[in-house]
């Protein structure tokens, strides 16, 4: 369901995950100004989780906090270096030392790594306790703060230990993007394409109107994008919650992405690692006939007006495959990948020969 107050520059959209833990998503403008009303009254405690350069927005988060709660802050490592069991750990001594109780409050404030780690924390404190996402990112505010999927990276692999955890509340406060640099934007906006590639056409339309106004978090063009991404991935996790089916399609492109990423020791970023991933199951699925070379090519020229990269080196296939074959998404021994029988048409490829996915590979190696 989604909801917005009248027209003028203060409205805010509202929408709603459903399901059995059902919460809001809010969008608009000064929205961390009003957190307290997410926190609620049976809280005594905050756990504020936040990257180290956003110190002084945790701070004066917490000012706002001081009168109604004893507000912590643990400042975590940035990106993916804070989704590590030592930093969780690090994060339940905090609220173990304070006697943080199940009605207590996490809130997870940063992008996409934060809001992951901070909602681990929250599901496993206590076996569960109230959290509130706060995402600074374009990446963490269309995809990772959404959706209930927390986790921590293992050398093995990427968010191979974690769990299902639904938020209290999401606030999407788009001034938290004012800040942030341009190619943070660019990056975060793969997961946007994604949407559009697999369920929302309308996002392919605006960021071939004018890619300049589209990554300009100031335009209505912009906000549009994040709110047809949002609406479109807080459907199929309220339909489906824990992967058993609908929700399989969000990983377009992140079964080769999450390679790439744990092959470059994740000084990738997502979108750049997912960018190169889309790209292959693109060609994967040109490749068994479902997707014509014309879609194909659509989507690399809108990623390449993105500035993501659409290759990866040709010699690195092997090591891919293998870490590839680890992947939670692999069931039964059998990998799998969601494919696009057309734009806006995603499916599942089960088990494919490993002489395809190799010449798929071969088509964005360079």
């Amino acid at each position: 369901m989604t909801e917005t107050t009248a027209p003028g520059a203060t409205e805010n959209t509202v929408i709603t995950v459903t399901g059995a833990d059902p919460y809001d998503i809010t969008i608009g403008r000064g929205l961390v100004a009003g957190i307290a009303e997410q926190i609620g009254t049976k809280a005594t405690k905050v756990l504020i989780v936040h990257a180290p350069t956003l110190g002084a927005q945790a701070a004066a988060m917490r000012e706002s906090l001081v009168d109604r709660y004893e507000v912590l802050l643990a400042e975590v490592p940035d990106a993916e270096a804070a989704k590590r069991v030592e930093v969780a750990a690090f994060c339940w001594q905090v609220m173990g030392q304070t006697d943080f109780t199940r009605t207590d409050v996490v809130v997870g404030l940063g992008g996409g790594a934060t809001t992951d780690l901070a909602g681990f924390v929250a599901a496993t404190w206590l076996r569960g306790v109230p959290l509130v996402q706060v995402p600074t990112t374009v990446l963490g505010m269309v995809d990772a703060a959404i959706g209930g999927k927390t986790g921590i990276n293992t050398a093995e692999g990427k968010n191979l230990v974690g769990a299902f955890y639904a938020p209290s509340a999401v606030l999407v406060d788009l001034d938290m993007l004012d800040s942030l640099g341009k190619n943070e934007i660019l990056a975060g906006s793969a997961e946007i394409v994604k949407a559009g590639f697999i369920a929302e056409p309308e996002i392919l339309d605006i960021y071939e109107a004018d890619v300049d106004r589209a990554t300009d978090p100031t335009t209505p063009e912009f906000r549009r994008l994040i709110e047809l991404a949002i609406a479109m991935k807080a459907r199929v996790v309220g339909e489906d919650f824990k992967e058993a089916g609908l929700r399989e399609m969000l990983n377009y492109g992140h079964t080769l992405g999450h390679a790439i990423e744990h092959a470059e020791r994740y000084s990738w970023r997502h979108g750049a690692a997912v960018s190169v991933g889309m790209m292959f199951a693109a060609e994967l699925s040109r490749l068994t006939g479902s997707l014509s070379d014309a879609a194909v090519d659509r989507q690399r020229r809108i990623l390449e007006s993105l500035t993501l990269p659409t290759t990866y080196p040709v010699g690195r296939w092997k090591t891919l495959l293998a870490t590839m074959q680890r992947d939670k998404k692999t069931r039964a021994g059998m990998l799998r990948f969601i494919v696009l029988d057309d734009i806006a048409k995603p499916s599942v490829l089960t088990g494919p020969d490993e002489s395809l996915l190799f010449l798929a590979y071969q088509e964005i190696g360079d």
